[in-house]
């Protein structure tokens, strides 16, 4: 509740800056006793003092005037297409070293994929959409959701989804354009590098990017770049020659985020299928690549150990990943499908509630918490004792997590669900009393 109370002023702070008004018109309009927006101020003020409520007031103001200050005003659909396009090439140019930072990338431009057909930064997804357009796992996802987007400041989830929604979620544009940065793992058994002995002090990958993210959009799906086959550092490798045609393997280094032993591998992972040349020192695509078709230069003898490709298909059958996709949507199908039969299966189960009819309308009679039951009454097992007879009682019971009554056995409600009730209730039982 804190936290809703303290978006909802945040909100309330953002939209008197945009207008032009002053603190001390955004303290007046919170901490009138008639503005139900200003409910969370108001009960820090009565709950710590007036002072702390308007140092309170004046931190939030500040943010909110930095906000608005450095933020873009959208007024039209014109707008949304260049500040997404702004943002595309925000990404295209940040560095994503290693393989957690270009299965990020991956994510990150499924959900721009996601927000342009919503017409915003605003968009609804959910984990299994991302998973399918990114072309990775539920698991993967998840990761790259909690290392790297969201203590990034690139992704935001604004509301989870339940049900057939998908959760909601907002685009950012990262922490001062300092993506990249986390570390590799938590603990290792490498040293860092010493100035001392005047060893590197920055990354090999350098501090900028170049890659076109309109390509790893339209490939990253394909069974061709599982990790067990041509994988995420080819795909980067890719984005990069065409965005920039003949490079050299330092320049790759740099302008794909990949290190220079990965480059290398993933060249020759290339090569091997005809997709890229190598041209003196510089390396090219070949004329259909992004399609999957390899091809020779017309001087040159084709090795014995390269297999021409003849599309992505043919890539993903040589490295043994035809029809993970389809394994993959199969699979979310599966599990679509049985959650709502499990959500229809605890709706069916839900019971009656206690209701008293007060001016002609129904009023819900909230059940009662369990700091308010005594522990006389608490039995084993979840039950309840009467307070009369002394004996069990069939229609009441502790829930599992101890901190609600359910009404009957069959009640089997999540407490998210019941704690939001039994509030609801609450009021509208004050309200009529």
């Amino acid at each position: 509740m804190a936290e809703h109370g303290h978006r909802i002023t945040a909100a309330i702070a953002c939209h008197v800056a945009r207008v032009g008004g002053t603190v001390s018109e955004l303290t007046e309009l919170l901490l009138h006793p008639d503005h139900e927006g200003g409910r969370h101020a108001q009960h820090i003020a009565l709950r710590s003092g007036q002072a702390r409520a308007l140092a309170y007031i004046e931190r939030v103001w500040r943010n909110a005037s930095a906000t608005v200050t450095n933020s873009v005003r959208v007024a039209s659909r014109q707008g949304v297409h260049e500040d997404l396009a702004a943002l595309r090439d925000r990404i295209e140019v940040t560095p994503w070293r290693g393989e957690r930072g270009r299965t990020a990338l991956r994510v990150l431009r499924a959900h721009l994929n996601f927000a342009e057909a919503a017409g915003g930064r605003l968009h609804a997804a959910s984990e299994r959409q991302a998973a399918e357009e990114a072309g990775i796992s539920r698991q993967t996802l998840r990761h790259a959701y909690e290392t790297v987007l969201k203590p990034g400041g690139w992704l935001r989830r604004l509301k989870v989804g339940r049900g057939t929604e998908g959760s909601s979620w907002y685009l950012g544009d990262g922490l001062n354009g300092a993506a990249g940065v986390w570390s590799s793992r938590t603990q290792t058994t490498q040293f860092p590098p010493s100035p001392v002995l005047e060893e590197w002090t920055t990354p090999e990958t350098g501090l900028s990017a170049d890659v076109d993210s309109t390509v790893i959009a339209r490939l990253m799906a394909h069974d061709a770049f599982a990790h067990r086959a041509l994988g995420s550092s080819a795909l980067m490798i890719i984005a990069a020659l065409h965005a920039r045609p003949a490079q050299t393997a330092g320049e790759l280094v740099i302008t794909s985020s990949v290190s220079r032993a990965t480059v290398y591998r993933a060249l020759d992972r290339l090569t091997s299928h005809g997709l890229v040349h190598h041209i003196g020192e510089t390396w090219i695509l070949a004329p259909r690549a992004l399609e999957g078709f390899g091809n020779s230069l017309p001087e040159a003898v084709t090795a014995p150990h390269v297999v021409l490709s003849r599309g992505w298909d043919a890539v993903a059958t040589h490295h043994a990943t035809a029809g993970l996709a389809a394994r993959r949507r199969a699979l979310h199908a599966s599990e679509r499908s049985a959650y709502r039969t499990a959500l229809d299966r605890l709706a069916g189960h839900r019971s009656s509630a206690m209701v008293i009819v007060r001016d002609g309308s129904q009023v819900l009679v909230p059940a009662p918490r369990p700091d308010e039951i005594p522990s006389t009454v608490q039995a084993r097992n979840g039950c309840v004792l009467d307070p009369v007879t002394g004996q069990p009682s069939p229609d009441w019971r502790i829930a599992t997590d101890g901190r609600l009554i359910l009404i009957t056995p069959a009640d089997q409600r999540s407490y998210d669900e019941l704690a939001a009730a039994h509030a609801e209730a609450l009021s509208e039982w004050e309200s009529a009393a």
